[in-house]
Parts: C-alpha cells; sequence; structure tokens
C-alpha cells in the first residue's frame, strides 16, 4: 500500500516537474575565473528543463513512478491540453519531434530502474541519467526515420540529417549540463530521504 501511493505521490510530481520544465529555459552562468573580468552573466543552455524532469522522477520516484508521469504527460497533451511546447492535440503525432516526447516513457523507466540498483551515488545516478537520455534521443531518432518513411514527413522541410542535428545533436550538449545538474539535485534528494 505504502509503496503504491509513494510510486503515485512520485508520478503527480513527475508530471507537475514535466509540465513545468517545458516552459522554462535553462541557463547556466559563466566559469568563475571570468567573473573578475566581466561579472556573473547567465548564458542560455539552449533547452528546458523538461528533460530534466523527466530523468528527475527516474532518479528519485523509480521505474514506474517516472514512466507513469511521462505516459500521463503524454495522455493530457494529446487531449488538447496545452502541456507540450507548441501547445498540443492529437495532430503533434505528425511533428517529426514527436518521437522524442514518446521516449521520455522509456527514458524515465530505464532511468528509474538503474538508480535503484545500485546504493545512490553520483556516478550510479549520472548513469542512469545519461542511459534514460539516450534512450529518449534513440527514440527520437527511430521516430525521425519512420516519419520520413510516412506521408506527412514532419512539419519542416528538413532532411533526415538535418532533422537529426536539430533535435538530437545541437540540444545534446546543454541537456548534458542538465544531467548534471539532475544527478546532484537526486543524490542530495535521495539521501535527505534515506533511501
Amino acid at each position: 500500500m505504502f509503496v503504491a501511493s509513494n510510486q503515485l505521490l512520485w508520478s503527480m510530481i513527475g508530471l507537475l516537474l514535466t509540465m513545468g520544465g517545458t516552459f522554462l529555459e535553462a541557463y547556466g552562468v559563466t566559469l568563475p575565473w571570468n567573473w573578475s573580468q566581466h561579472g556573473i552573466q547567465t548564458l542560455s543552455l539552449g533547452v528546458s528543463y523538461q528533460i530534466g524532469a523527466v530523468l528527475l522522477v527516474g532518479c528519485l520516484g523509480g521505474q514506474n513512478a517516472g514512466a507513469l508521469s511521462q505516459i500521463a504527460y503524454l495522455v493530457m497533451g494529446l487531449t488538447l491540453l496545452p502541456v507540450f511546447a507548441e501547445g498540443g492535440g492529437i495532430g503533434y503525432v505528425k511533428l517529426s519531434q514527436f518521437g522524442y516526447l514518446l521516449g521520455f516513457i522509456p527514458g524515465a523507466w530505464i532511468c528509474g530502474y538503474l538508480a535503484f540498483k545500485a546504493r545512490p551515488r553520483l556516478e550510479s545516478l549520472a548513469f542512469s541519467c545519461i542511459c534514460g537520455l539516450f534512450t529518449v534521443h534513440i527514440c527520437g531518432i527511430a521516430y525521425l526515420i519512420i516519419s520520413f518513411f510516412l506521408p506527412w514527413k514532419g512539419t519542416e522541410n528538413l532532411s533526415l540529417i538535418q532533422a537529426i542535428l536539430k533535435y538530437s545533436c545541437f540540444p545534446l550538449p546543454g541537456q548534458l549540463v542538465i544531467v548534471c545538474a539532475v544527478t546532484v539535485v537526486a543524490y542530495v534528494l535521495r539521501h535527505i530521504m534515506f533511501y
């Protein structure tokens, strides 16, 4: 009973974090040794906190909570609630980047599965987040490839290579920075909550 209610709670938290993270752009700061010359400046990472929320719920709630929160997110977005970056609705399945949203489900599950296979250490949590992130990208690239063989071909006039560069390669450095932040936050929270 306690385990099910705990997973339901983490699923709700993950859903809310994913919805909120979709609309928050991630920023970093300049390196400390540059602060004396130019002051502290913020730099856009070119991504939102959405992927961070997906991975964080996996690291804190486990595989089932992570996957359930992302299933709920997709259902909400496909039923016309504007929780996706560009709104919502069933027409989203024709967008070439929809595969990355679909990848949130196995990505959160794999991250959660690996995060609870070992004691919560920085290395194990980072590994689980990276595996979850690459799962999202593998699903997204597979969907891109499939969408180029179907009649809709996405919404943009991009070649397959350009689409992979736009949706996988260019956001990856910013997403890896978010993975580092999620790893630290998950490590601290797992130790505070004693699990």
